[in-house]
């Protein structure tokens, strides 16, 4: 049999267009596989931490809104929650637990919203409540990457 002849011919040709072919395709599979893992991972621990990321104490955000925040479990370092007291051009001023003052700084990558909607610093009011997400910088400041603007409290 001659080598040169075979690795010229259609057929190898045809068998390494394949094998490539699967190749590829086998890759894609298993960079979709490794994707979804990790997704799903993620909405897994996410799932888990849910209560106590985001569900604050056990009778929600607004009981006794305005009295003092004393022994409740709110999230502290990389996030605030409580009323915006003042709004000057990417920083708010947060009053939250034990009516410590909190300055949150905005960035374009900062995400406002208003129940669905998506809004600008512009549609923030002072005595607005607020959650903020995000993380602490050295400063002592929180770099916003949600801010979401709550309904005002029962009064």
């Amino acid at each position: 049999m001659d080598f040169n002849n075979f690795f010229q011919s259609k057929i190898f040709k045809a068998i390494v267009f394949t094998i490539a072919v699967l190749i590829i395709f086998l890759t894609g599979l298993k960079a979709g596989t490794f994707i979804g893992f990790r997704k799903a991972n993620f909405s897994y621990r996410w799932s888990d931490n849910y209560q106590r990321n985001f569900a604050g104490p056990k009778g929600g955000f607004f009981v006794n809104f305005r009295d003092d925040f004393k022994n409740r479990d709110f999230i502290q370092s990389a996030g605030v929650f409580g009323q915006i007291i003042k709004i000057e051009n990417d920083k708010l001023i947060i009053i939250g637990k034990n009516n410590a003052e909190t300055i949150v700084l905005i960035t374009d990558k900062t995400i406002i919203n208003r129940f669905q909607e998506t809004i600008s610093v512009a549609d923030l009011k002072i005595d607005d409540a607020a959650v903020i997400i995000g993380e602490p910088n050295n400063a002592g400041q929180i770099e916003a990457r949600l801010i979401r603007v709550m309904p005002a409290p029962p009064r």
